[in-house]
């Protein structure tokens, strides 16, 4: 769509063609929407000059009346302040960053002889933050394993050198009973303290082989100046490092600082996890999820997540792994999209937690709200499956047989992506001698809709035929010579490899397996299976009824079935005596019964 705006036109035309961050703004200066762009004029350009199938997007570029750009020298410094941005200003068209709670930090605190502990406010002080954790339980795993290996203060004493040397202090239960070791009263050295600070620094960082080699180190130095009980407890630590180090460890050690992002979605939302990696142990997760507003796809979404967690984190990762390329280029980080091995594992992981979150999250608005769930299913249907209009009822058909004999279809229905039990039907082929499904199917689905026609009765959104190209071309031809063709859509679904075809399309689609849409597909056609083949047995069972007892003339088939009924067998039947079918049937039909067997015999 080209501008007509003579002052829109004037900017794009003088746009610098740099990495940059550009900022659309209504008439009334109401701030619409932040892009980043690693090709300032080319980008926002492409606003202007091209047609928008998102109704959103097509909105927001009719309001456009400024645009204002920040000239910045990469890609990755756009994305970051492109982030940085958004956060402030939340503008209307924007993604946004959902995170329900405050995560906690882990705090070494910027004061003499530091305190470590957990908090959910983050203070800009000069103190030590790491995090923050999903996971309140993680943070507990980490500050019993610190506890257990270092022996600090949980004062708040205001321990200067000064206050400690003027006696300010007394000693407190938690030296009495081991937990302290006194540096209030100068019982701790300064430098001691700060070595089991600089020990802890690093288990939080993830580097625990570190630890443990310096620990090593110590434990040898003490045992060469016979010093065996601070070996003892150096060898100690050691063995609580390594029982930790085991615990945590799920992939080759030597994936070491590395950072994992794996990507899912649905129609409205994004969900991107996090996972922190350090000596192949997964120290830190979390999943962002991001709503969507515009166009924007899975790479923008996930290069969006990731500078933000990044920063949020304060990661320094050298390696990224991802599951498909970006354009996003960060100085001095590589890039990875696993194939096979263990990085591939671990960002597989990271997928199964993001899925695991959009799940949950799923389920908590569906449990809320049930018509939300509706909805969605049948907007992610609709997006799947290609459709025009969203699937709220579907009619799913499918042939049966036995040897060629007794022909019937069934067809199930589901309304609002749930069985409608009373809406089944079954057929029982008509016009068609002998097993040939591409004609029955033509049969029954023609016989379906022009009834359906006739009787002004509203039509599916989607009809599911169970099947391949045959079936769905002979369902298609009924769909033509009713004049329905394109007005109510239909597809194939293969048995073996779960194959969705299209009218005139050789190639078949393939949806992901574990989708709710491929779900709800099966479903359909189990129910119509279930359905088919019960209406088959019954069938084949009167079959059976009319070859022995039907055929005789003046005998129906409710006679039939109570003779069998009380006999249990046409045998029996057969050889009963002429006063005992009397008293069943009455005199007139048992001597026709029992004449008909004796004239056989």
């Amino acid at each position: 769509m080209a501008t007509e705006n003579k002052y829109i036109r004037l900017i794009l035309d003088t746009l610098p063609e740099s990495p940059g961050v550009y900022q659309f703004y209504s008439i009334q200066q109401q701030l619409l929407y932040i892009g980043k762009a690693k090709n300032l004029k080319r980008r926002v350009s492409s606003y202007f000059n091209k047609s928008h199938d998102n109704t959103r997007t097509l909105i927001m570029v009719r309001q456009i009346a400024d645009i204002r750009t920040i000239v910045v020298e990469s890609e990755y410094d756009a994305l970051l302040l492109e982030n940085n941005l958004i956060k402030k200003h939340q503008p209307k068209y924007n993604v946004s960053l959902k995170d329900d709670k405050t995560y906690p930090w882990i705090l070494i605190k910027n004061e003499p002889f530091p305190r470590v502990f957990y908090t959910r406010r983050f203070i800009r002080d000069g103190s030590a933050y790491f995090g923050p954790y999903a996971s309140v339980g993680l943070i507990n795993t980490l500050l019993e394993l610190i506890n257990n290996l270092y022996r600090l203060r949980t004062c708040s004493l205001n321990l200067t050198e000064e206050n400690i040397q003027k006696g300010k202090f007394r000693l407190c239960l938690e030296y009495h009973i081991g937990n302290c070791l006194g540096p209030c009263e100068n019982l701790q050295s300064k430098e001691d303290y700060d070595t089991s600070i600089a020990g802890i620094r690093e288990i939080l960082k993830g580097n625990i082989n570190f630890v443990i080699r310096r620990l090593g180190d110590q434990m040898k130095s003490h045992a060469s100046r016979f010093e065996f009980e601070e070996a003892q407890k150096c060898k100690e630590k050691i063995e609580i490092l390594e029982t930790y180090k085991g615990k945590s460890v799920i992939v080759n050690p030597n994936i070491h600082n590395v950072d994992v992002f794996a990507f899912v979605d649905d129609n409205s939302n994004a969900y991107v996890n996090f996972m922190k990696v350090m000596n192949g142990a997964v120290i830190q997760s979390h999943t962002l999820e991001i709503k969507k507003k515009l166009e924007e796809s899975p790479a923008e979404l996930l290069g969006l997540a990731m500078a933000e967690l990044r920063q949020r984190y304060h990661s320094d990762s050298r390696e990224i792994l991802v599951p498909f390329e970006l354009e996003e280029e960060i100085p001095g980080v590589e890039f990875t999209v696993p194939k096979i091995g263990d990085k591939k594992k671990l960002l597989d992981l990271s997928e199964k937690n993001a899925r695991y979150y959009m799940k949950d999250k799923l389920e908590q608005a569906d449990k809320l709200n049930p018509e939300h769930r509706i909805e969605r299913l049948m907007t992610q249907m609709q997006g799947d499956l290609r459709l025009p209009e969203k699937p709220y009822h579907i009619e799913c058909f499918d042939n049966s047989n036995f040897q060629g004999d007794d022909a019937v279809a069934a067809m199930s229905v589901f309304k609002n992506g749930r069985p409608s039990k009373s809406d089944y039907r079954h057929f029982n082929i008509k016009t068609v001698q002998g097993p040939d499904d591409f004609a029955s199917m033509e049969e029954v689905i023609y016989r379906r809709y022009k009834r359906l026609l006739e009787e002004e009765q509203a039509l599916p959104q989607l009809i599911v035929i169970d099947g391949g190209k045959g079936q769905l071309s002979a369902a298609l031809s009924s769909l033509e010579k009713l004049n329905l063709r394109g007005k109510v859509s239909i597809i194939g679904i293969a048995k073996k490899l779960e194959e969705i075809y299209y009218p005139g399309d050789s190639l078949p689609m393939y949806l992901d397996k574990k989708s709710e849409t491929l779900k709800v597909i099966q479903h359909l056609r189990d129910e119509v299976h279930r359905f088919g083949i019960t209406h088959h047995r019954k069938k084949r069972s009167k079959g059976v009824i009319k070859t022995e007892l039907s055929e005789i003339k003046g005998i129906g088939e409710s006679t039939s079935e109570t003779l069998l009924r009380h006999f249990r067998s046409v045998k029996r039947v057969r050889e009963a005596k002429l006063d005992e079918l009397s008293a069943l049937i009455g005199t007139a039909k048992a001597k026709i019964v029992f004449d008909h067997f004796r004239m056989k015999s």
